[in-house]
């Protein structure tokens, strides 16, 4: 039967071009459809940076489309003569209309920054949420602004920001013309990628390794990718800044270090090699579990080596020294010359450059009303949002806004969390599911499904490893009565900004945002490829870019074009990173989470395809603990910190580092009153009702839910 993507409506067989939103790796799909049913998705192997690439997440788009929980209008809550919850289905206008009113009147009656906002993280993997949610909160400049960056990725910002002068100049690792590979806290082959658009990274890290390259894998954890690891060493949870700044105190004190072509506009590694002088090898040593031998073996191949990586993810993050790593791991690459380099790392060059529209961020312009924790680009630490619901005063948050997130499982302490969200008087959700979070709401607002609407990947063409683009039309129609996440957010706009006077005007769709984007871009009015919407149109799997190309010092956003290694923050922290470690670390374990390929965010339980087969969601612990505590595979454990208790089934293995136990992200789907049917059949336990919102990275604010001091004992 013939594929037509513009045949009509007749029960043939159409062919729809689309790249998956699901994880970073954006890998190009073709969905055949026939009227409104998925028949089949495939890897587009014409798809310049997935080559046909495909992970199981990609096929259960089809679940997420005809998930019957999935909600196709909006609801309220109702609560009946006898105290019971129920969700009534409402208008759009009622919906808004309620919306608007509700947030309005919280500001009205407590002040502006009675008002919190949180953003979850798929709110990056749909274009029209990154374009238009602006529209809404322009009107509201509430400093309670949260997210789910500073449970993730904050620390990467905030080093982006100090070294390169904007908060999305990430190093991206150019994997596939390098010759040794340096990787800390991260799992490719399970995540596919992080700040780091990789897809097909299995068959990459072969194609290195059979090149010749060695892949270095620093983790606490045999993972998938420490699995096709040159070589793997295990590392004490939270030691890494130590390890990191014994290699960096190898290569300067050794001589080992030359910016090369970096040295006309770089400055301040005289100061950092005396920051560092007693951060030995010994030292780290003494605390990580990597010996000193081995320290200097790793920085002296690494500055052997002709092109280098040094990378380093969530594990490295989400840990109390998270920025002091990531600043760390980019002077490693500046001071070996592997910074802007081919085979090291390199900027992109997006075809909608965000470095010229997008504000470059700013750093600790105000604090947290109960902690007095920094903002970071006008958002405040995750950790610190229920205790800011909780604590009486002026500015505490009476109301809340969410998009697209689930802190109640995805944010340190959510049980905490949870209680908290009980006392606010007014809460407004734009997310497809009543969740763990979103059952709190009083009014939920859903948008259309993914594959309802048109997508371009504005967030993850800044962090890929090659430069491409690519537009995708919707495979379905818009159902009648449903809205897109972006015409939400400019209808509830218009009602607020008339019930506070204000001016408003709806933004255009997001397309034509991209197209005036791209228009202004470096392959657009001014390039001879002329790249506009259009152009994208006529090449559905993707226009390649070519691979990324040194772009320095032009690429620079500080002021004077140079990167100074000096970071005044950082090194004072490093008085805190020596401190911590002056004595005996003790004898707890520590946690870490772990990745599986079939999971991203607590959403992806309610899909049959992910879910099913042996459940996922249990305790590793090495053999040789779980003998010294008398436990046994399979049996039920509690696990116990600081801040809260969960019981789990206990699994063996010796993939394990001693001292460490493991547990995986965004379950915990046991709470009443959510609408994830699949989801409470595999509810797990949430490993965030074990991580503390007392513990964090103190230097940015980041969570610290990797390295978390835990207790293991028979339930």
């Amino acid at each position: 039967m013939p594929l037509n993507n513009d045949a009509p409506d007749t029960g043939e067989s159409r062919l729809h071009h689309r790249a998956c939103h699901l994880c970073e790796a954006i890998c190009g799909l073709l969905i055949e459809t026939r009227g409104e049913e998925i028949i089949s998705i495939k890897g587009d192997p014409d798809d310049p940076l997935s080559r046909g690439h495909i992970c199981p997440k990609a096929v259960a788009l089809k679940d997420i489309h005809e998930d019957p929980d999935r909600l196709r209008g909006p609801v309220k809550k109702v609560v009946g003569d006898d105290g019971g919850l129920s969700w009534q289905a409402i208008s759009w206008e009622e919906a808004l209309d309620s919306a608007a009113q509700g947030l309005v009147r919280t500001t009205r009656e407590h002040g502006v920054n009675a008002l919190g906002i949180y953003m979850g993280n798929p709110t990056v993997h749909n274009y029209g949420m990154m374009t238009h949610q602006g529209q809404l909160f322009r009107h509201f400049r509430t400093d309670n602004r949260f997210s789910a960056t500073s449970v993730d990725q904050l620390p990467h910002h905030l080093v982006a920001l100090w070294l390169f002068g904007h908060k999305l100049m990430f190093p991206i690792p150019d994997i596939d013309r390098s010759d040794y590979f340096l990787m800390l806290g991260a799992n490719p082959v399970a995540s596919n990628g992080s700040i780091w658009t990789v897809p097909d990274i299995r068959r990459r890290i072969t194609g290195f390794k059979k090149r010749g390259g060695k892949l270095v894998v620093i983790d606490p954890r045999r993972t998938e990718t420490a699995a096709l690891a040159s070589e793997h060493l295990f590392i004490t949870p939270g030691t890494d800044a130590l390890f990191l700044a014994a290699l960096l105190h190898t290569l300067l004190g050794e001589g080992l270090a030359d910016p090369g072509h970096l040295s006309p506009y770089t400055k301040g590694l005289d100061t950092v090699a005396e920051a560092l002088e007693n951060f030995t090898p010994e030292f780290a040593a003494a605390h990580c579990g990597i010996d000193a031998d081995t320290i200097r073996s790793i920085a002296r191949d690494f500055a052997a080596a002709g092109a280098a990586i040094c990378y380093g993810r969530m594990g490295v993050s989400t840990q109390r020294f998270g920025t002091l790593c990531q600043w760390l791991i980019q002077l490693i690459n500046i001071a070996t010359g592997n910074l802007d380099k081919p085979g090291g790392s390199l900027f992109t060059l997006p075809a909608v450059d965000q470095m010229q529209s997008v504000s470059p961020g700013g750093f600790g312009r105000h604090s947290s009303r109960v902690r007095g924790l920094p903002e970071f680009d006008r958002e405040l630490p995750a950790s610190t949002l229920a205790e800011e619901i909780t604590t009486p005063g002026e500015g505490q948050i009476r109301a809340l806004f969410t998009g697209a997130g689930n802190p109640v499982l995805s944010t340190p302490n959510g049980r905490q969390l949870d209680s908290a969200l009980e006392q606010l008087d007014f809460m407004v959700s734009l997310d497809p599911y009543i969740n763990e979070t979103t059952r709190h709401a009083d009014i939920i607002l859903p948008p259309t499904s993914p594959l309802e609407h048109d997508h371009y990947d504005l967030a993850f063409h800044v962090n890929a490893m090659r430069n491409t683009a690519r537009f995708s039309e919707a495979v379905f129609e818009k159902p009648e009565g449903s809205l897109h996440d972006w015409e939400i957010f400019n209808a509830l706009a218009g009602r607020v900004a008339a019930a506070l006077e204000q001016e408003h005007k709806d933004a255009p769709p997001p397309h034509q945002i991209i197209d005036f984007g791209l228009k202004l871009g470096p392959y657009g009015d001014q390039h001879e490829l002329k790249l506009d919407i259009e152009r994208l149109r006529q090449q559905p799997s993707g226009v390649d870019l070519g691979p990324l190309q040194p772009q320095l010092p032009e690429r620079l956003r500080s002021a004077e074009k140079t990167i100074d290694c000096a970071t005044p923050q950082a090194l004072a922290d490093l008085a805190r990173l020596r401190s911590d470690f002056a004595g005996d670390s003790g004898g707890e374990l520590r946690l870490i989470g772990r990745r599986h390929l079939r999971s991203n965010n607590s959403w992806m339980h309610n899909y049959h395809r992910l879910v099913k087969g042996p459940g996922r969601c249990t305790l590793l612990m090495h053999p040789a603990d779980m003998a010294e505590r008398a436990l046994s595979n399979g049996m039920e454990v509690t696990l116990r910190s600081r801040a809260g208790a969960v019981r789990v089934a206990l699994e063996e293995s010796e993939d394990i580092m001693p001292g460490v136990v493991s547990l995986p992200h965004g379950f915990g789907h046991h709470r009443p009153h959510t609408r994830l049917g699949t989801a409470s059949q595999h509810a797990g336990v949430s490993c965030n009702d074990v991580t503390d919102e007392l513990a964090l990275d103190e230097l940015s604010g980041n969570a610290a839910v990797n390295g978390v001091p835990v207790s293991v004992s028979a339930a």
